[in-house]
Formats: C-alpha cells, structure tokens, sequence
C-alpha cells in the first residue's frame, strides 16, 4: 500500500492528485502545522530526517521530493500515462517544466512569502522603515521583474496547446499547478495590468477534474503560501 505523508497547506496536495489520475489505491496520514510557527510538526522527521513534505511510502521504502515521489509512480504504475513517449518533442516540453516547477518557479514565490513576513513581523518601531525599505529594493531589484518574465513564458506556452505537453494532461501539469495557482492567488497582472488569460483558463481546466476534486477531498483544503 502506498502511503502519502501529508502535510496541511503543502505541495504534497499534488501526490495525491497524481495518484487519483492513475486511479492507485493509497493511504493519507496528515499532518496539521504548528499554529505558532506554521512549521511542519517533529512528527515528519521520524518518516524522513528531513522533516518536510511530501513523502511517500512504498514497499517499505521512502520517498522525499516532488519531482523524485512522481517519477518514482510513474517508472513503477503509470503504464505510460501521464508521460509522453521519450524522443517526442512533447516529452522534452514535459520534462522541461518537470524541472521548472520546483527549481524555477517556486524558489521566487517562496521568497515572496518570506519578504510579506519580515514587512509585518514584530519588530521596534525604528526598524520598520528600514525592513520596508529592504523588502522593497529585494522586490524592485529581482523579483518583481522575474515573476514577469516566468509567467509571461507560462501566458505564451499555453497559447497554442491546453496542457504544457501537448494536447494531453500529464505529471508536468501537475507539479506546475502549485506555482500556477499560488500565481494566480496573488493577484498578479500583466504589463498591461490585465489578467493573464490563458494561465486563468489552465487553472480552470485542472480545476474542474475529477481527480483533481477527489485529491481536495482526501487531502482537505489548502491556503497557498499562507503568510
């Protein structure tokens, strides 16, 4: 029995998505966050020392990253779904934003998550001017302008196909849709301060499965990047 370790309000959200595709029976055990902290709890470091999530469990043995937990599914389940044929130019797309996902994308919204905290954290009221004024020179001079770039990209990879691999959904639309949605979440606008119309339409599109509705009932609801 495969089991998923799943932490609240977390990217394993997409394990289980994954699994409910392929139609694969499987185990939850949930993890809730420190209320104080919104860390993971000590819990997870018996399952892996890392502490986070997620991971997964199969035939005793254990998988920690994303990337790594869905290859692991796909090479062992997935009979060829979920993945384009190897030589395809679909298959270089897939295994592009396979990548992307955690080592493009996510890294700068993480980090937007830390700027929100330190501009409202406790501090003297001398200091918060500096902080804001850091947050700020971080934001002008990096991310604001390479969120831009990396989402105008997803705005033009969508423009001539549903999914980023083709005509068919596959694993590379799942590991994207946590910076997708979390994208989308911020309220963020194009140049021309308009919406970006065919990243909406993605969203509605992965939103509106099956699987996709059974992995939010198994998992529970989740806040993106909460602050």
């Amino acid at each position: 029995m495969i089991i998923v370790h799943h932490l609240e309000n977390s990217r394993s959200q997409r394990i289980l998505w994954l699994l409910e595709e392929l139609g694969l029976p499987y185990e939850v055990k949930r993890y809730n966050r420190d209320k104080t902290t919104n860390l993971a709890p000590a819990e997870l470091k018996a399952v892996h020392p890392l502490g986070k999530s997620p991971v997964l469990e199969d035939e005793g043995e254990v998988f920690a990253e994303t990337g790594a937990i869905i290859d692991h599914v796909l090479d062992q389940y997935a009979e060829g779904k979920l993945r384009p044929p190897r030589g395809t130019r679909e298959f270089e797309r897939y295994r592009y934003w396979m990548y992307a996902a955690e080592g493009s994308y996510m890294p700068p919204l993480v980090f937007t998550l830390f700027l929100n905290r330190m501009e409202t954290a406790p501090m003297p009221f001398f200091a918060r001017p500096i902080a804001k004024k850091l947050v700020k020179a971080v934001r002008d001079g990096y991310l604001d302008h390479t969120m831009k770039a990396q989402y105008d990209y997803l705005e033009a990879a969508l423009a001539d196909a549903p999914w980023l691999a083709g005509g068919d959904i596959t694993a590379a639309d799942i590991i994207m849709s946590f910076p997708a949605e979390a994208f989308s979440a911020r309220g963020s606008k194009n140049q021309n301060g308009g919406d970006y119309p065919n990243i909406a339409a993605y969203l509605m599109r992965f939103q509106a499965r099956d699987a996709y509705k059974r992995a939010l009932e198994r998992g529970g609801p989740y806040a993106l990047l909460r602050a």
